[in-house]
């Protein structure tokens, strides 16, 4: 089937597939040559294969947070999340891609500074969780602080309870890494509120605190 320069040919991308799951060391010299292909989808399937493999290092994951192409970034990003620890240089790169012009990117950037717990990030997530034209980055905003837990987000999930519904969801459930009387009384009236299902977050946090 012909294909344009921007296509990765089917055969290839199902080798890579392959090789994601066939732990062997040739699949990982193909996986590895892949994260230098010109075209993004293989650079993708390479970075994944690789985390199946469990043999992502920062040497090979940083110049995909730096990709080009944001798709590239997403799934760089998302392996990131998952990996036990990352380097101070990764973690840099997070706080780096909090400001990038992808809203998915961003997204995808919060989530990991929420998976490894990066304290030192939470200044920008209390930014971005305030004030993002994008619902789906507040969103993943008040998951990330709650996944923190520390005192300095608890303002910016509070204000969360005045947003739009998906985001007061996940901020009832963000508080409940929170103790004292603002917040029960956040609580009471969140229990109160227009949509069901913020109600029923506060009601199954009510049942099972932990």
């Amino acid at each position: 089937m012909p294909h344009d320069d921007a296509t990765l040919p089917e055969s290839f991308a199902e080798a890579l597939v392959r090789a994601g799951f066939d732990v062997s060391a040739e699949s990982r010299a193909t996986l590895m040559a892949a994260l230098q292909h010109q075209i993004p989808r293989a650079r993708s399937l390479a970075i994944r294969g690789l985390a199946r493999h469990q043999c992502v290092e920062t040497a090979n994951l940083l110049p995909l947070l730096h990709d080009e192409d944001s798709r590239v970034v997403r799934d760089a990003l998302e392996v990131a999340a998952h990996l036990e620890t990352v380097s101070d240089e990764i973690a840099q790169t997070f706080g780096h891609l909090l400001s990038h012009a992808d809203p998915l990117v961003v997204e995808a950037s919060i989530f990991a500074a929420g998976e490894h717990g990066l304290t030192q990030l939470v200044d920008v997530l209390n930014r971005i969780t305030a004030s993002h034209d994008d619902a789906r980055c507040r969103e993943a905003g008040v998951i990330a602080l709650g996944q923190i837990g520390v005192d300095q987000g608890r303002d910016v999930i509070l204000a969360a309870l005045q947003d739009k519904p998906t985001v007061r969801r996940r901020a009832v459930v963000a508080l409940a890494s929170f103790e004292g009387p603002e917040i029960e009384t956040a609580l009471d009236a969140a229990a109160q509120d227009r949509d069901w299902q913020v109600r029923s977050a506060v009601e199954q946090l009510r049942r099972d605190p932990d």
